[in-house]
């Protein structure tokens, strides 16, 4: 498969979950208390995202001989768990201004289901002297569009074997997309053996190995212009930026035909999403029923930071230079990854 194609894939996906946009946009009638609506939403991709993408180094603890090297083609999944399908609205600590409609105060987040029924809101604030309220709802969830309820994450590698028992990772994928969104990834990892610092052992099937790996992901999508609705916008896009980090110990037991192999570490990351662009906020006035418009400029940059412990075990098939991969992480979110390998030492 080739890497655009590969890409694509991924923003498959990113266009469904940052495309909410055009839902999202409503929220910034929430004023200050729009970031925190946004974050309660968004929430579950972000750190599945992270945790996917922070995934999947390695699929053995061995390093390349100098020069040798791999291509490595897999797919990472983050599991969302069931608790974060709907967030509630009413624990987000929001200003007096915004009022909850509904009587249930669960919403779905993105991960929940597109047959929930978002909650709705209700925020009122003064313009020049006259009060004035919005109502609107709360986006509903893409569960329906992942399957089995997994950020997957898509990835392509190439580890090539340097002097000192030391292997040089790389994931990359060009910026692609079409008109509305493009998006594109690199990252870089090395892994350092170790196995010989430990005396006998490097005369038996045992690997072991130290990995710190590191990749980001830029996606810009393009909001349509609207000149009706709750929101106008106008030359309006969001930006996603997603980093990674992996720090693991990591082990394999090597034999020709099947290698087990795992590790332990620390896995995180950051995202960062902005709206930017012109935006009109729609009020009506309590009083009147006439409408006030507010115009305001890149209203919204939501952040999100991600860590924590990681443990993996894995499973690989040796057919000559080609290689069968599984394995499962396990953190706050557990990521099953999977692949094919062709290696040449």
């Amino acid at each position: 498969m080739k890497i655009k194609k590969i890409t694509l894939l991924l923003l498959f996906l990113l266009t469904a979950i940052i495309g909410k946009a055009q839902e999202i946009e409503t929220i910034l009638l929430a004023k200050e208390d729009a970031v925190k609506l946004t974050n309660g939403y968004l929430k579950p991709a972000f750190k599945g995202l992270i945790y996917s993408m922070s995934n999947g180094w390695y699929h053995t603890a061995k390093v390349h001989k100098k020069f040798g090297f791999d291509i490595t083609i897999g797919a990472n999944g983050s599991f969302i768990p069931t608790k974060d399908e709907l967030f509630d609205v009413a624990h987000l600590n929001l200003s007096d201004k915004t009022t909850i409609l509904s009587s249930n105060t669960n919403s779905p987040t993105v991960a929940g289901s597109e047959n929930e029924i978002p909650a709705r809101l209700r925020y009122t604030r003064t313009i020049d002297g006259r009060e004035v309220s919005a109502d609107f709802d709360l986006p509903k969830g893409i569960k329906e569009d992942l399957p089995l309820s997994i950020i997957p994450a898509p990835a392509v590698q190439i580890g090539v074997g340097l002097p000192f028992k030391l292997d040089a990772i790389i994931r990359y994928a060009p910026k692609v997309g079409t008109d509305d969104v493009k998006g594109g990834l690199f990252g870089i990892g090395f892994k350092k053996e170790i196995t010989d610092w430990l005396g006998p052992l490097d005369k038996t099937p045992l690997h072991i190995a130290l990995l710190a790996a590191y990749s980001n992901m830029e996606v810009i999508y393009t909001i349509d212009d609207a000149s009706t609705g709750a929101v106008l916008t106008d030359n309006a896009t969001t930006e996603f930026n997603l980093n990674t980090y992996t720090f693991k110990a990591i082990a394999s037991l090597n034999f020709p035909i099947v290698n087990v192999f795992g590790g332990v570490g620390y896995v995180g990351g950051n995202s960062r999403l902005e709206m930017l662009g012109r935006y009109t906020l729609i009020y009506d006035t309590e009083t009147t029923g006439t409408i006030v418009e507010e115009t305001v400029i890149d209203p919204l940059a939501l952040k999100q930071n991600v860590g924590g412990i990681n443990a993996t075990l894995g499973l690989r098939f040796n057919i000559g230079f080609f290689k069968i991969f599984g394995r499962c992480s396990f953190q706050e979110y557990t990521t099953i990854n999977g692949g094919i390998a062709f290696s040449f030492r």
